[in-house]
């Protein structure tokens, strides 16, 4: 009995001090609750998003047009403040992507040119092949590298320690005189769908054309030369880069009733890769954040602290939205900087990296929280790639987290990030989870 009471009442002690009614906060996460949950107005906000706009490269008129229409909407919820802060972005541009299997049979590999990939000359690159499944391989094979395009075949074991391949692969490839590079999807379930992403060049290596196939081509090709047949392959890619191109991140407020000065800042980041129509990464990120903000105003709630939704600009290949942000609010008081961007699937945990002090509360809000999602987990480390200027500066960083089953990486940059693969209810639980954890650290910190 005495080890129930101090359960009950450790949560109590801690919030007494901030002179707010115990009953009444249960009563609004109550609220905030309900409200999340009745309508799917957040799935079809999403699918307009990624259906009339679709994909939100950095630089692309679709991302310059989702953002219009994004802030006319936050004009209509009625926010007390909306602005657009300018950020000059990278623009690269995919134009044409083929690649073939001419020997030992003819077929079409499907490809995608990773982001930043220099072009193949005009006529294209018909070469031989060399399968390597590590980077430790590649150095084994090192003297069967020059002038043929190199398959990096590796397993997925994590998008953390894959992704890699995609990152470097280039770099390690031609510094051993391949004239092209393909690597097979980051992801751990392929069906035939090759995935983009951000890959790296260095000055002192020759540059060459770089893409993804899926996993069944690269293991195809990698048949064949364990059989002792040596594929060739037709790569023809054409990219242009067009330097630095103007856009914006994009703000809403509901302005702190008691600290204004005091900002939670929460979002995610608005473009996505120029396939699919990146829903879940990341417009249903920004989805849910912006559903969350609107939840806690139609609801009538006023927060003590300012709550600050943001657009990031720039994530996906340059970093420019968050670095701007840090650049421009550094010096105003964050209490919080909070990202979602990790697909939307069952909320599971809430990340939190910041002092002690706050850590101790932070947690106790899990009582609170698991009435409504008995599996949610409060847990050090938390925060974002676009709050990540700002928590290196030492302020507080959150981030949710969920439980994808796996699934997140087979849509991941890929044809298949649509909204279909989104469900509303979970779209809907996110919303009500970032909705009830800025809620509670704008009242209870």
């Amino acid at each position: 009995m005495k080890f129930f009471l101090i359960y009950v009442l450790f949560p109590f002690f801690l919030f007494t001090a901030s002179d707010v009614s115990v009953d009444i906060i249960q009563s609004n996460l109550k609220r905030i609750y309900y409200e999340a949950h009745l309508t799917n107005q957040a799935w079809e906000r999403l699918a307009v998003l990624c259906d009339d706009y679709g994909p939100r490269l950095s630089g692309s008129q679709n991302l310059e047009r989702a953002l219009d229409w994004i802030n006319d909407m936050l004009l209509k919820d009625g926010f007390d403040s909306v602005w657009s802060e300018p950020v000059m972005v990278p623009k690269w541009v995919r134009i044409h992507e083929e690649c073939q299997l001419v020997y030992p049979r003819s077929k079409s590999i499907p490809v995608l040119s990773f982001g930043g990939s220099v072009s193949t000359p005009q006529r294209g690159i018909t070469a031989e092949v060399l399968v390597v499944n590590s980077f430790d391989d590649l150095e084994h094979k090192k003297d069967k590298v020059k002038g043929r395009i190199v398959v990096f075949n590796p397993p997925f074991e994590g998008y953390g320690k894959t992704v890699q391949y995609r990152w470097i692969g280039a770099v390690r490839a031609a510094q051993y005189g391949a004239v092209a590079a393909l690597c097979r999807a980051v992801s751990p379930m392929s069906m035939n769908n090759p995935h983009t992403g951000v890959m790296h060049y260095e000055d002192s290596v020759p540059k060459i054309p770089f893409a993804s196939i899926s996993e069944e081509d690269a293991l195809l090709l990698e048949r064949f030369q364990k059989r002792g047949i040596t594929p060739k392959v037709f790569l023809n890619i054409h990219t242009a880069d067009s330097g630095m191109s103007p856009s914006r991140n994009l703000i809403a407020e509901i302005r702190g009733a008691v600290y204004p000065n005091e900002i939670i800042a929460f979002g995610g980041h608005i473009d996505s890769w120029d396939v699919g129509s990146g829903a879940h990464d990341d417009a249903g990120g920004c989805v849910a954040s912006w559903q969350a903000l609107k939840i806690i105003k139609d609801l009538g709630l006023r927060p003590k602290r300012t709550l600050r939704l943001v657009f990031w600009v720039n994530e996906e290949n340059g970093l420019k939205g968050g670095i701007k942000y840090a650049e421009l609010h550094k010096h105003e008081n964050h209490r919080l900087l909070f990202e979602f961007d990790s697909g939307v699937f069952p909320p599971n945990r809430i990340g939190f990296s910041g002092p002690d002090s706050l850590w101790e509360k932070v947690l106790s809000f899990g009582d609170l929280l698991r009435k409504f999602y008995p599996e949610l987990k409060i847990q050090k480390g938390g925060g974002g790639v676009d709050i990540s200027p700002m928590t290196q500066l030492g302020f507080p960083g959150s981030s949710l987290g969920t439980n994808d089953g796996g699934k997140y990486f087979w849509y991941h940059h890929s044809h298949k990030d649509t909204p279909d693969k989104v469900d509303p209810k979970d779209l809907n639980d996110c919303s009500a989870v970032i909705a009830m954890f800025i809620y509670l650290f704008s009242e209870l910190i």
